[in-house]
């Protein structure tokens, strides 16, 4: 599923090393379901609770897994756009103003058009996705035919994206109340509302994207080595702006899940986004530097984010805790990951 950069004398070590950085955030998602319920322990054990059982746990429970899930889903939507540009080797900061503007956008047409899904309103979800695609195509665009690099046009859309949905909205916020659509968050289907199972079928879209079809594949050929690429004939050019559009895409569909989680759309919507998308991509083993990793990496990368910030929420941690612990954690990810006697220079 993922190669890793090998480098070194030895194959052995190599391989022993490639092994270790496949499967680390795998082992790093257990560790850390089997760490919360122990620090829930000591901290009973601390305010003198003379028992524990596991059935007891505030964080081993269904209803938490349920809560972790869907904390983790909007996330998990926009981090899939974030993988396809960093498997290419660039980078994609539009996040936060994509995701904005297409939740504002989404719930204008929404409500304009009858403000439920058993009518007409149900148009606003290909028009928000439209809106996601033709960010992501802008970023491409600049970033190929003009030669910005990919960071500075990415932020700089980022920026617009939220300027103008602070225009449309005037600082107000915009309630989505129809019961169709928050369905998405109140129906639940084993314990898990149905927004986890659109978001496991979207990450399964994803995959096969990336994995059965011409254009996924070229995504790795892109970040695996762009001279070599433009060498077989490839048209580099269309390979980024496509994956820049599919990342709006994402972004949007993280929007719509961000929108039927809270039932609200606002300029805000797509804030604190941008850290953690791009802190589950790398913490799930794709590599800053692209060719390597996928969707299925970030899957796990996700996962470890919103574990840690709602085991630490658990066991009483403060926010400025668990983003120092993200920090370090992504820190780690690329220090271990990153081969330094094949790569001359980090950018």
């Amino acid at each position: 599923m993922t190669e890793f950069v090998t480098g070194g004398n030895s194959p052995h070590i190599n391989t022993l090393r490639n092994i270790i950085l496949k499967w680390a955030p795998l082992f790093v998602l257990a560790s850390l379901v089997l760490l919360f319920p122990i620090f829930e322990w000591l901290e009973d054990f601390w305010r003198g609770k003379d028992h524990f059982y596991l059935i007891d746990s505030r964080f081993f429970s269904i209803r938490n897994a349920s809560r972790i899930a869907v904390a983790a889903t909007p996330g998990l939507m926009i981090a899939i756009g974030v993988t396809f540009i960093i498997i290419m080797g660039s980078i994609d900061l539009s996040m936060e103003g994509t995701v904005s503007v297409s939740a504002v956008i989404f719930a204008f047409v929404f409500i304009a058009l009858g403000g439920t899904l058993a009518g007409w309103a149900w148009l606003a979800i290909p028009i928000a996705l439209v809106v996601g695609g033709i960010m992501g195509f802008i970023n491409g665009f600049i970033h190929v035919m003009f030669r910005v690099p990919s960071f500075m046009v990415s932020l700089a859309m980022g920026f617009v994206g939220t300027g103008f949905a602070l225009v449309l909205t005037g600082g107000d916020r915009i309630r989505v109340e129809d019961e169709l659509f928050r369905s998405l968050l109140t129906v639940r289907w084993l314990n898990f509302p149905i927004m986890c199972y659109v978001a496991m079928l979207a990450l399964l879209v994803a995959w096969f994207i990336q994995s059965r079809t011409t254009i996924g594949r070229n995504f790795y050929a892109v970040g695996g080595g762009e001279e070599l690429a433009i060498a077989s004939g490839l048209n580099v050019s269309r390979v980024r702006i496509m994956g820049f559009t599919l990342a709006g895409i994402f972004f949007a569909l993280g929007a719509l899940m961000a929108v039927g989680r809270i039932g609200i759309a606002e300029t805000a919507t797509g804030n604190n986004f941008m850290f953690i998308s791009i802190t589950a991509v790398v913490v799930g083993g794709t590599a800053l530097w692209g060719g390597i990793g996928g969707v299925l990496n970030t899957l796990v990368g996700v996962l470890i984010v919103n574990v840690i910030n709602n085991g630490m929420v658990v066991i009483g941690l403060p926010n400025w805790l668990q983003d120092g612990v993200l920090g370090v954690l992504v820190i780690t990810a690329v220090v271990l990951s990153t081969n330094r006697k094949t790569i001359s220079f980090v950018k």
